[in-house]
């Protein structure tokens, strides 16, 4: 099969995605030692989509969710395949907005009975003291678009206005969008592998994030942690818990309308109570460092080579997907 990995420049992106080159690099190797035909397309123009298209590639790996063009228009890669009929990885653009959105995503699940922690959206200036606060300190504030743990540092856990101004201020300064502000929970972080087999069947793969201590009982996982690779990963051996992450991560790939893959986060109060935190629908994807590859490794002792097997499998064999999705099953790491 003649297979193409889009991405583009993404030096300056904030969103998520694959990775740099380096993750485009490790898919490419995988898919190759698989038989197919394989190229990486870095596309930066209309122009440089529009000859993929030409090509009619069986499958286009989409790295990243949008191109930015010179003018500052996104052509949103999902749309523009399916408007050339041409057959891609990952989720379709409405549903890659919960990505984009974190609260669009946390406003879509409480609908749907899914456990979020309280939220609010705000600018600089907008609330004067702390009555006027929709959900009273301490609170977590960090960008709502943006990924990788860009703008989230110790800065973000907030017990004061001058704490919260400040913050605010800095990331609507960096964002120039409204800011999202969230109860802070003070429990273990989680995050779930979650994508589909050959048969359409789920395969989750929880592990537990273990941040270092930055402060008097801080551990946040920022910007800088992630760069460092300093945090922990950790198997997660309670059955109990493990059946609880799964399941929630399951109802939210489901009640999102997530196809193929997504990396759902997941955090507990004190009391150990699970709460959704956000989607990532296009995870990192870098060999030996992305959390998604490590989980499925980590947890269900699926290697790098045969998660991108068992994923191009998939995308490149979609009859049955709509009997396979009342099929579905959770199949337990």
């Amino acid at each position: 099969m003649n297979i193409e990995i889009i991405t583009t420049p993404n030096a300056n992106l904030k969103e998520t995605g694959f990775g740099t080159i380096k993750a485009c690099n490790s898919i490419c190797d995988s898919i190759e030692k698989q038989g197919h035909s394989i190229r990486i397309s870095v596309c930066k123009t209309k122009g440089d989509l529009d000859a993929v298209a030409k090509r009619n590639p069986d499958l286009v790996v989409l790295a990243v969710k949008y191109v930015i063009l010179e003018g500052g228009e996104e052509i949103w890669l999902s749309e523009f395949f399916e408007d050339n009929k041409i057959n891609y990885s990952g989720s379709c653009r409405g549903v890659l907005e919960f990505d984009s959105s974190k609260t669009l995503a946390k406003k879509h699940l409480r609908n749907a009975g899914v456990k979020t922690a309280e939220y609010f959206l705000a600018s600089p200036g907008q609330y004067a003291n702390q009555s006027e606060l929709p959900v009273q300190f301490p609170l977590f504030i960090k960008p709502s678009g943006a990924a990788n743990g860009n703008g989230v540092d110790d800065t973000s856990f907030v017990t004061d206005m001058s704490q919260y101004g400040k913050k605010i201020e800095s990331l609507f300064d960096i964002y120039g969008v409204p800011v999202l502000v969230e109860e802070y929970l003070d429990g273990r972080e989680f995050t779930v592998a979650v994508f589909k087999d050959s048969t359409g069947s789920l395969i989750a793969s929880p592990i537990e994030i273990v941040p270092p201590a930055s402060g008097p009982g801080l551990r946040i996982l920022g910007e800088r942690v992630k760069k460092d690779d300093s945090e922990e990963l950790l198997r997660i051996d309670d059955i109990k818990l493990k059946n609880v992450l799964n399941e929630l991560a399951v109802s939210v790939f489901e009640k999102l309308g997530v196809r193929d893959f997504g990396r759902i986060d997941i955090k507990t109060d004190n009391s150990g109570l699970c709460y959704f935190m956000e989607a990532n629908l296009v995870p990192g994807m870098t060999r030996g460092s992305s959390y998604f590859p490590l989980a499925c490794e980590i947890a269900s002792e699926i290697g790098y080579d045969r998660l991108i097997e068992v994923i191009v499998d998939r995308c490149l064999d979609r009859k049955g997907d709509e009997s396979a999705q009342s099929q579905m099953r959770l199949e337990i790491a």
